[in-house]
C-alpha cells in the first residue's frame, strides 16, 4: 500500500472522484480543508486527516461564541475583498458543528469559485489566515459562494455511489480523478455508506481516491 495512502471503510469519513483531470481542494483539508473541512472540509486538510490537530478539532471544546467571532471576522474580511473587487453579494454567517460558515449569496460570482472551486479554496485559505491573525487560533471555517459547495457535495456523493456500484459489479479497484481534500472526504463517505473501502493515494495536487471491492 502507498505510504501516503489514507484508508476509510464503512462508517468512516475520509475523502476523493471521476476519471479525468483533477483539481487541487483545500488548504485546511489543506480539506480540509477540513478540510478541506471539512471535508475538512482543508485545504491544512479538511478531510484527509493530514492537518495538525488543535483544540478546534474537538467539537466539545469549542465555544460557540468563538465560532461566532470567527464568522464575524471572516465576514468582514470577505466583504472587504468584495469591495476591492467591486463585486456585489450578500454575506450570511452560520455555525455548523464545530466550524463557522460564511456564505456569499445573492449574486452570480463564478469568478470567485473558479474551475473546480480552485479560486474559492484560495479565498477560503486567505480568510482563515485573516481570522488566525486576529484570534491566534487555527480557523476551520468554511467559505462558500453561491451555494457551490452544496452542489458539489451532491455531485460527488453520486460519484462515490456510482464508483462503489461499479466496483461491486466488476470486483476491480477503481481509481478516481484527482480531487481536493473536501471532495475526497465526500467521496470517501459515499463509498463507506455503500459498504466498500476507499483510500486516498498520491501527492497533492494529484491525490485521488481509489475504491476497493469488499474483502
Amino acid at each position: 500500500m502507498d505510504e501516503n495512502a489514507e484508508e476509510t471503510g464503512p462508517g468512516e469519513n475520509g475523502a476523493d472522484g471521476l476519471d479525468g483531470p483533477g483539481a487541487p481542494f483545500d488548504a485546511e483539508d489543506q480539506a480540509d480543508a477540513d478540510a478541506a473541512e471539512d471535508e475538512d472540509d482543508g485545504n491544512g486538510d479538511d478531510g484527509d486527516g493530514n492537518e495538525p490537530r488543535s483544540r478546534r478539532d474537538d467539537e466539545s471544546s469549542v465555544d460557540p461564541a468563538d465560532l461566532e467571532q470567527e464568522g464575524e471576522i471572516a465576514a468582514d474580511y470577505v466583504e472587504g475583498l468584495l469591495d476591492i473587487a467591486d463585486l456585489d453579494g450578500d454575506i450570511d454567517m452560520d455555525v455548523e458543528g464545530n466550524r463557522a460558515v460564511v456564505s456569499v449569496v445573492g449574486a452570480t460570482l463564478d469568478e470567485l469559485v473558479g474551475r473546480r472551486g480552485e479560486v474559492l479554496e484560495a479565498l477560503q485559505e486567505l480568510t482563515r489566515l485573516a481570522v488566525h491573525r486576529q484570534t491566534g487560533e487555527r480557523a476551520r471555517l468554511m467559505l462558500d459562494v453561491g451555494g457551490y459547495r452544496e452542489r458539489r457535495r451532491e455531485e460527488l456523493t453520486e460519484v462515490g455511489r456510482d464508483a462503489a456500484e461499479e466496483v461491486k459489479q466488476t470486483g476491480t479497484p477503481k481509481h478516481l480523478a484527482a480531487m481536493t481534500p473536501f471532495e475526497r472526504k465526500i467521496v470517501h463517505g459515499a463509498v463507506a455508506d455503500a459498504g466498500l473501502r476507499s483510500e486516498s493515494e498520491g501527492e497533492e495536487p494529484s491525490r485521488r481516491v481509489v475504491v476497493y471491492p469488499a474483502e
